[in-house]
């Protein structure tokens, strides 16, 4: 969907690779700048998944002459990805206003925690760290215990890299329609506050305030996952009545006065406690057989390795490529070819053939 679309990427870690590995997925021809004799991050591999279908070129961004090269690629591309703190990559000669001489309708896409221009921007930070202050965390902890989210999916990827992706893609659309390049500040802090806009039209309704554990989707004995007896775990989010009543049915429990309350928020922790003991009672298999095809909206907690092999993959979603398991692209496109994973590529592999392209390109400039 993206062929013909040249992004420039500048090295950098979590968010940003993965959101370039997707537009890369979508097609579009990124070139990875990796700092040149630089060593691989601790416990990372010399080849990244988040590199796969990317090119990469070795270059010292502290050197004149590959600044050079690097301001030759920036004239080709459609787009540039960098996620430095605010003001590095002015110090460094080629911040946007640079970029923007060469090319004016690139779009320049920027991604931290805190923003270019806030109290905390010359601040480090992580993932946890963005999203408490910006809300996200509130409600990811049942009632009682400390809040944890899973590791970098809410601010790293949720609230930072699809936020960049939509950023970059909605700047590419405005400069093919006008040639007008664009900055794409994008914030952890900013993109995970805006995914809770979901939470915040509920609390319009009433139904939803800043008490943990009594609200429709972090109180109730029908919203959390439940241990089964070898270990597993069972979710269930049974909110709507018909789901409900489907749950009650399956577990033999329709008759039950105190389970006929779905809303009472005085019963939830009673009824909570008998479901985590019934659950308990049987491995995860049984569960997730006795709920397979139902709109009881009740699924086991699988690992990676297991969602691999469930029935669900037959979409090909989870798939291992030289030996390694990942998550096939998405989302799908009806006109878009079958996508075959392309290997990622070593640190620099890709040099020689770039510069290349780009002695070419200057000599047909001149032509």
């Amino acid at each position: 969907m993206l062929e013909g679309i040249r992004i420039i990427e500048i090295e950098g870690l979590g968010p940003g690779p993965f959101a370039a590995m997707w537009l890369a997925d979508m097609g579009a021809d990124v070139i990875c700048v990796h700092r040149k004799g630089g060593a691989v991050t601790p416990g990372m591999p010399e080849s990244s998944l988040l590199d796969r279908g990317k090119r990469s070129i070795a270059l010292d961004l502290k050197d004149p002459t590959d600044i050079e090269t690097l301001l030759a690629l920036v004239a080709t591309a459609d787009g540039l990805i960098e996620g430095f703190r605010p003001g590095v990559m002015e110090r460094l000669g080629i911040g946007p206003e640079v970029c923007h001489a060469v090319n004016p309708a690139l779009v320049f896409g920027r991604m931290t925690g805190w923003g270019q221009d806030s109290a905390l921007a010359q601040t480090a930070g992580h993932d946890l760290n963005y999203i408490s202050l910006s809300g996200a965390l509130w409600y990811a902890s049942s009632p009682g215990d400390a809040p944890l989210t899973p590791a970098t999916l809410v601010g790293d990827i949720g609230g930072g890299a699809m936020y960049l992706v939509a950023g970059m893609l909605a700047g590419l659309l405005r400069a093919k329609t006008n040639g007008t390049g664009t900055v794409v500040d994008a914030a952890i802090y900013d993109g995970s506050a805006h995914m809770m806009n979901l939470l915040m039209s509920i609390r319009q309704t009433g139904s939803f305030g800043e008490t943990r554990g009594q609200n429709l989707l972090d109180g109730p004995h029908w919203s959390r996952s439940y241990a089964c007896a070898d270990g597993g775990y069972m979710t269930v989010q049974c909110l709507e009545p018909k789901f409900y009543a489907q749950f009650l049915a399956l577990l033999d429990l329709s008759k039950d006065p105190e389970f006929q309350q779905q809303y009472d928020k005085s019963l939830w922790p009673v009824l909570t406690a008998r479901l985590a003991g019934l659950f308990a009672s049987k491995p995860r298999a049984h569960w997730a057989e006795l709920f397979d095809g139902s709109d009881a909206c009740v699924a086991p907690v699988l690992s990676p390795d297991e969602a691999q092999n469930h029935p669900m993959n037959a979409r090909g979603t989870w798939l291992k490529h030289e030996g390694l398991l990942q998550a096939a692209p998405a989302p799908r496109f009806s006109n878009g070819p079958d996508w075959q994973a392309r290997p990622s590529p070593t640190r620099g592999q890709d040099t020689d053939h770039i510069l290349a392209e780009l002695t070419r390109n200057k000599a047909r400039n001149k032509d």
